[in-house]
């Protein structure tokens, strides 16, 4: 690179394929792909365009005209790296790469490099690992005739004549297996510490929403943590977790940050990074985050609801929806949000950054966990002070009386004290 610094220049092209069941409007498309270019670091996006393309040329993605127009503007703007914001198969990418002379990313790549990026945690990393292996492997392409690259083996490693895509693939399959293992007991020893985590007898709220809906901001505001804040898509990506006591002397909880969601994410990433969102499955009330000054919140909105419905998120876990960056909507469109918002159950309009509407989001996220709670009876013998210690320890007593048998005592508690009161 002849730049004076390393940074790499990048330029996006968004193919706009109007056959796609997926299709969004493009110049969303492309604003939001260019974000996700800039997420990575080193890379500075000179800019991109959005190509139309009413059928994707089978070999080169693009037809020939479309390559020549590319390659002067690469060669005119002194571009490192391409873009497409889009899948691109094993040989389309190989065709370009040749045809452009340079090195080219697709989305699932350019996803898979930030993840790698900001995975934190071990399993993040191991998860990182196998889907980039995954991509890898169907990335091995016949480049060489059998001839040319073939080796002879011993026998024991696959034959003599094992071509060296079967080594590598050979190779890839091996560390797989290896990271699958690894993932195992990360996995175990993960559910050990949720087993622990579900004797804490605190509610857990999950933050959940679109890439860049400002749920860590949010989630700072909250917590006062340090959660890495940026205005960049999948700033967060291993979950964060912080106990917080809910207003003055309200119930305490514990608010789960997870990664966020993007349309169009590929499966094998999904997949992947299902042990990241573990968490708003165990959560007793998911908040879903939304950016309402964007201009496709509708749509998402439905794509974060699709992928909690993916991950086996059911109606019986309470929600919350809140609109966020109120500040940055007209007065206009501010008052029919308003009345909006006013018409539909549990929704609540704020501002992260300024803290408008934080008060109100607090007493919501109360209400919304004391639905978890129920009031039961129950009689202990004299004999088990310690439990009843306990209970009035936790301030779960309503009321006490005092019977032939033993103490009877009304108590209201969620599932997790239940459950840390059965270990006793």
């Amino acid at each position: 690179m002849d730049h004076d610094d390393a940074r790499t220049r990048a330029w996006v092209v968004h193919p706009d394929i109007p056959s796609s069941s997926s299709r969004r409007e493009p110049k969303f498309s492309l604003a939001e792909a260019k974000s996700l270019a800039l997420a990575l670091p080193g890379i500075d996006v000179l800019g991109g365009d959005v190509v139309r393309l009413p059928r994707p040329h089978p070999g080169t993605l693009f037809g020939k005209g479309k390559i020549e127009e590319l390659k002067a503007l690469i060669e005119g703007r002194e571009v490192d790296l391409l873009l497409i914001d889009g899948p691109v198969s094993p040989v389309q990418q190989r065709n370009l790469e040749k045809a452009l002379g340079l090195k080219l990313l697709d989305r699932t790549g350019l996803i898979l490099e930030i993840f790698s990026d900001r995975a934190a945690t071990r399993e993040g990393v191991l998860q990182v690992e196998m889907a980039a292996l995954s991509y890898q492997r169907t990335r091995l392409v016949r480049a060489w005739t059998h001839l040319e690259r073939q080796r002879g083996g011993l026998g024991f490693v696959g034959g003599p004549g094992e071509t060296q895509i079967e080594a590598d693939r050979r190779a890839i399959d091996d560390q797989l297996v290896r990271l699958r293992r690894q993932l195992e007991k990360v996995v175990k020893t993960r559910a050990l510490h949720r087993a622990a985590r579900a004797k804490v007898p605190f509610p857990i709220v999950a933050f959940v929403g679109y890439t860049n809906a400002g749920k860590s901001t949010l989630f700072n505001r909250l917590t006062g943590a340090d959660v890495m804040v940026k205005d960049m898509l999948f700033a967060t990506l291993d979950p964060t977790m912080r106990k917080i006591e809910l207003g003055d002397n309200g119930p305490e909880v514990i608010l789960s940050d997870t990664v966020g969601f993007i349309s169009d994410l590929p499966t094998e990433l999904v997949a992947a990074f299902r042990a990241t969102l573990e968490e708003v499955l165990a959560a007793d009330l998911v908040c879903h985050i939304r950016d309402i000054s964007h201009p496709e919140t509708e749509n998402q909105a439905e794509d974060v609801r699709n992928i909690l419905e993916g991950l086996g998120v059911t109606d019986e876990t309470p929600q919350i929806e809140v609109w966020n960056k109120i500040d940055q909507v007209s007065a206009e469109d501010r008052d029919t949000l308003e009345n909006q918002a006013g018409r539909v159950e549990h929704t609540h309009i704020v501002s992260a950054a300024s803290g408008e509407g934080i008060k109100n989001l607090i007493d919501a996220i109360s209400e919304g966990l004391a639905g978890h709670t129920r009031t039961e009876e129950m009689l202990l013998s004299y004999n088990d002070g310690r439990k009843r210690a306990w209970l009035f320890d936790k301030g779960l007593v309503q009321s006490e009386d005092q019977g032939e048998d033993g103490f009877l005592i009304t108590v209201r508690w969620n599932a997790h004290q239940a459950a840390l009161f059965d270990s006793l």
